[in-house]
Protein backbone atom coordinates (compact mmCIF):
# COMPACT_ATOMS: atom_id res chain seq x y z
CA UNK A 1 0.00 0.00 0.00
CA UNK A 2 2.43 2.70 -0.95
CA UNK A 3 0.37 4.35 -3.66
CA UNK A 4 3.13 4.53 -6.29
CA UNK A 5 5.47 5.95 -4.02
CA UNK A 6 9.18 4.55 -4.89
CA UNK A 7 10.21 2.59 -1.74
CA UNK A 8 11.88 -0.75 -2.69
CA UNK A 9 14.86 0.45 -1.25
CA UNK A 10 14.05 1.98 1.88
CA UNK A 11 15.64 0.16 4.95
CA UNK A 12 12.53 0.19 6.99
CA UNK A 13 8.74 1.55 7.55
CA UNK A 14 7.70 4.01 9.23
CA UNK A 15 10.82 5.52 8.52
CA UNK A 16 12.20 7.76 11.86
CA UNK A 17 15.06 9.60 11.36
CA UNK A 18 17.07 11.15 14.28
CA UNK A 19 16.10 15.17 15.42
CA UNK A 20 18.99 16.72 14.47
CA UNK A 21 17.37 16.37 10.87
CA UNK A 22 14.63 19.50 12.24
CA UNK A 23 18.11 21.48 12.40
CA UNK A 24 19.03 21.08 8.72
CA UNK A 25 19.06 25.00 7.26
CA UNK A 26 20.02 24.56 3.56
CA UNK A 27 18.56 22.00 0.99
CA UNK A 28 22.25 20.68 -0.14
CA UNK A 29 21.71 18.70 2.97
CA UNK A 30 18.35 17.66 2.40
CA UNK A 31 19.02 16.52 -0.66
CA UNK A 32 22.12 14.42 0.56
CA UNK A 33 19.95 13.08 3.45
CA UNK A 34 17.31 12.00 0.95
CA UNK A 35 19.81 9.98 -0.97
CA UNK A 36 21.10 8.43 2.37
CA UNK A 37 18.01 7.15 3.19
CA UNK A 38 17.27 5.78 -0.79
CA UNK A 39 14.37 7.85 -0.69
CA UNK A 40 15.67 9.78 -3.95
CA UNK A 41 14.33 7.24 -6.21
CA UNK A 42 10.56 8.80 -5.17
CA UNK A 43 11.79 12.48 -5.72
CA UNK A 44 13.18 11.63 -9.24
CA UNK A 45 9.82 10.32 -10.15
CA UNK A 46 8.24 13.70 -9.10
CA UNK A 47 10.96 15.27 -11.73
CA UNK A 48 9.90 13.25 -14.40
CA UNK A 49 6.15 13.73 -14.06
CA UNK A 50 6.09 17.33 -13.75
CA UNK A 51 3.88 18.45 -17.21
CA UNK A 52 1.84 20.82 -18.63
CA UNK A 53 -2.07 20.48 -17.48
CA UNK A 54 -4.55 19.47 -19.32
CA UNK A 55 -7.66 21.93 -19.90
CA UNK A 56 -8.71 25.48 -18.71
CA UNK A 57 -6.86 24.73 -15.89
CA UNK A 58 -3.43 25.99 -17.61
CA UNK A 59 -5.07 29.75 -18.34
CA UNK A 60 -6.46 29.89 -14.64
CA UNK A 61 -2.76 29.90 -12.93
CA UNK A 62 -2.50 25.61 -12.60
CA UNK A 63 -0.17 25.21 -15.74
CA UNK A 64 1.76 22.97 -14.07
CA UNK A 65 1.31 19.89 -12.02
CA UNK A 66 3.56 16.89 -11.10
CA UNK A 67 3.16 13.78 -8.46
CA UNK A 68 3.07 13.77 -4.85
CA UNK A 69 6.60 12.77 -2.85
CA UNK A 70 7.25 11.84 0.45
CA UNK A 71 5.82 13.64 3.31
CA UNK A 72 8.15 14.97 6.05
CA UNK A 73 6.37 15.16 9.42
CA UNK A 74 8.62 16.78 11.93
CA UNK A 75 8.05 18.17 15.67
CA UNK A 76 9.77 21.67 15.94
CA UNK A 77 11.02 24.05 12.97
CA UNK A 78 14.49 24.69 13.43
CA UNK A 79 15.18 25.35 9.86
CA UNK A 80 13.75 22.00 8.49
CA UNK A 81 11.02 24.02 6.15
CA UNK A 82 13.57 26.10 4.53
CA UNK A 83 16.06 22.80 4.08
CA UNK A 84 12.78 20.59 2.20
CA UNK A 85 10.64 23.45 0.27
CA UNK A 86 12.50 24.01 -2.94
CA UNK A 87 12.85 20.09 -3.35
CA UNK A 88 9.20 19.21 -5.76
CA UNK A 89 6.94 17.07 -4.42
CA UNK A 90 7.79 17.11 -0.65
CA UNK A 91 5.20 18.03 1.56
CA UNK A 92 6.14 19.17 5.07
CA UNK A 93 3.65 18.63 8.23
CA UNK A 94 3.92 19.54 12.08
CA UNK A 95 3.16 16.63 14.50
CA UNK A 96 0.47 18.77 16.06
CA UNK A 97 -1.14 20.03 13.38
CA UNK A 98 -1.87 17.08 10.92
CA UNK A 99 -4.07 17.20 7.71
CA UNK A 100 -5.45 13.96 6.36
CA UNK A 101 -5.57 15.79 2.96
CA UNK A 102 -2.10 15.62 2.93
CA UNK A 103 -1.68 12.42 4.77
CA UNK A 104 -4.06 10.73 2.39
CA UNK A 105 -4.41 12.98 -0.56
CA UNK A 106 -7.34 11.67 -2.94
CA UNK A 107 -8.64 9.75 -0.43
CA UNK A 108 -6.08 7.36 -0.88
CA UNK A 109 -4.14 5.86 2.02
CA UNK A 110 -0.44 5.06 1.94
CA UNK A 111 1.19 8.39 1.49
CA UNK A 112 5.14 7.47 2.27
CA UNK A 113 6.19 9.42 5.16
CA UNK A 114 9.35 10.57 6.38
CA UNK A 115 9.34 10.92 10.55
CA UNK A 116 11.57 12.75 12.91
CA UNK A 117 12.03 10.90 16.34
CA UNK A 118 10.83 13.28 18.49
CA UNK A 119 7.72 14.10 16.17
CA UNK A 120 7.05 9.88 16.15
CA UNK A 121 6.98 10.07 19.93
CA UNK A 122 4.62 12.82 20.35
CA UNK A 123 2.42 10.69 18.28
CA UNK A 124 1.81 8.41 21.58
CA UNK A 125 0.81 11.76 23.84
CA UNK A 126 -1.06 13.40 20.92
CA UNK A 127 -3.43 10.63 20.61
CA UNK A 128 -2.77 7.71 23.25
CA UNK A 129 -2.39 4.23 23.19
CA UNK A 130 -5.31 1.65 23.38
CA UNK A 131 -4.00 1.37 27.41
CA UNK A 132 -4.15 5.26 28.37
CA UNK A 133 -5.67 8.19 26.70
CA UNK A 134 -4.64 10.88 25.61
CA UNK A 135 -1.96 13.46 27.69
CA UNK A 136 -2.43 16.49 25.00
CA UNK A 137 -5.76 16.35 24.31
CA UNK A 138 -8.84 16.35 26.60
CA UNK A 139 -10.95 12.86 26.82
CA UNK A 140 -9.92 11.07 23.63
CA UNK A 141 -8.92 7.56 23.20
CA UNK A 142 -8.16 5.92 20.64
CA UNK A 143 -11.23 3.88 18.49
CA UNK A 144 -11.06 0.62 19.90
CA UNK A 145 -11.74 -2.86 17.29
CA UNK A 146 -15.13 -4.17 17.29
CA UNK A 147 -13.89 -8.01 16.27
CA UNK A 148 -10.64 -9.25 18.20
CA UNK A 149 -10.57 -11.58 15.11
CA UNK A 150 -11.59 -10.12 11.67
CA UNK A 151 -11.46 -13.32 9.90
CA UNK A 152 -15.13 -13.65 9.02
CA UNK A 153 -14.70 -16.01 6.39
CA UNK A 154 -13.04 -18.65 8.83
CA UNK A 155 -15.09 -17.46 11.82
CA UNK A 156 -18.38 -18.67 9.90
CA UNK A 157 -16.98 -22.21 8.66
CA UNK A 158 -15.63 -23.10 11.80
CA UNK A 159 -17.90 -26.06 13.72
CA UNK A 160 -19.01 -24.35 16.62
CA UNK A 161 -20.73 -21.91 14.12
CA UNK A 162 -21.49 -24.55 11.45
CA UNK A 163 -23.40 -26.48 14.80
CA UNK A 164 -25.97 -24.00 15.78
CA UNK A 165 -27.12 -23.34 11.85
CA UNK A 166 -29.54 -25.06 10.63
CA UNK A 167 -29.61 -26.98 7.59
CA UNK A 168 -30.01 -25.37 4.37
CA UNK A 169 -33.31 -25.43 2.46
CA UNK A 170 -32.52 -26.51 -0.72
CA UNK A 171 -35.94 -26.97 -1.92
CA UNK A 172 -37.57 -24.81 -4.83
CA UNK A 173 -40.55 -23.41 -4.37
CA UNK A 174 -41.78 -21.93 -7.19
CA UNK A 175 -44.55 -18.96 -7.79
CA UNK A 176 -47.80 -20.51 -9.61
CA UNK A 177 -49.17 -18.07 -11.79
CA UNK A 178 -52.43 -17.16 -10.96
CA UNK A 179 -55.22 -17.73 -14.07
CA UNK A 180 -58.46 -15.85 -14.32
CA UNK A 181 -61.65 -17.74 -13.54
CA UNK A 182 -63.42 -15.57 -15.90
CA UNK A 183 -61.32 -16.88 -18.46
CA UNK A 184 -60.30 -20.24 -17.72
CA UNK A 185 -63.04 -22.70 -17.33
CA UNK A 186 -61.05 -25.21 -15.69
CA UNK A 187 -59.83 -22.74 -12.84
CA UNK A 188 -64.11 -21.46 -12.83
CA UNK A 189 -64.89 -25.04 -12.24
CA UNK A 190 -61.89 -26.19 -9.22
CA UNK A 191 -63.45 -22.72 -7.43
CA UNK A 192 -67.32 -23.79 -8.02
CA UNK A 193 -67.97 -26.00 -4.82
Amino acid sequence: MSKGHRIEEVPELPLVVEDKVEGYKKTKEAVLLLKKLKAWNDIKKVYASQRMRAGKGKMRNRRRIQRRGPCIIYNEDNGIIKAFRNIPGITLLNVSKLNILKLAPGGHVGRFCIWTESAFRKLDELYGTWRKAASLKSNYNLPMHKMLNTDLSRILKSPEIQRALRAPRKKIHRRVLKKNPLKNLRIMLKLNP
